[in-house]
């Protein structure tokens, strides 16, 4: 069901704290945390503590939470001291999504080329 955990997410698994992360924010709504497998000197995913499978989903079923994520992004950028940045969402599969809890990526530190490939 939607906004419950899933006992196979890594993500929800994170959040349960039953899966070790680099958490750099938590609130009461999100988690940040750094990638494992970062693109860039800055990389951190902020997440929804509610699980849902996209952020097409997420934002449709809850936009406040929606709003809280891309806040959090913002934040996170603030707290590293980036002048700029890029907040990444990919919905599904054929956009990148590999893992199915909605998620924005914060990049920064570095150059971000266009088109990102």
């Amino acid at each position: 069901m939607a906004g419950e955990p899933q006992d196979d997410c890594l993500f929800c698994k994170i959040v349960a704290k039953h899966v070790p992360a680099t958490i750099v924010r938590e609130t009461e709504t999100t988690v940040a945390f750094r990638d494992i497998n970062p693109q860039a000197p800055t990389h951190v995913l902020v997440i929804p503590k509610a699980h849902y499978k996209d952020a097409a989903t997420l934002a449709a079923a809850e936009p406040a939470l929606a709003a809280d994520v891309l806040r959090e992004a913002r934040t996170v950028a603030d707290e590293d001291k980036l002048e700029s940045y890029r907040v990444v969402i990919n919905t599904g599969a054929g956009a990148g999504q590999t893992v199915f809890h909605a998620h924005a990526h914060v990049l920064g530190g570095r150059g971000l080329q266009w088109p990102p490939g």
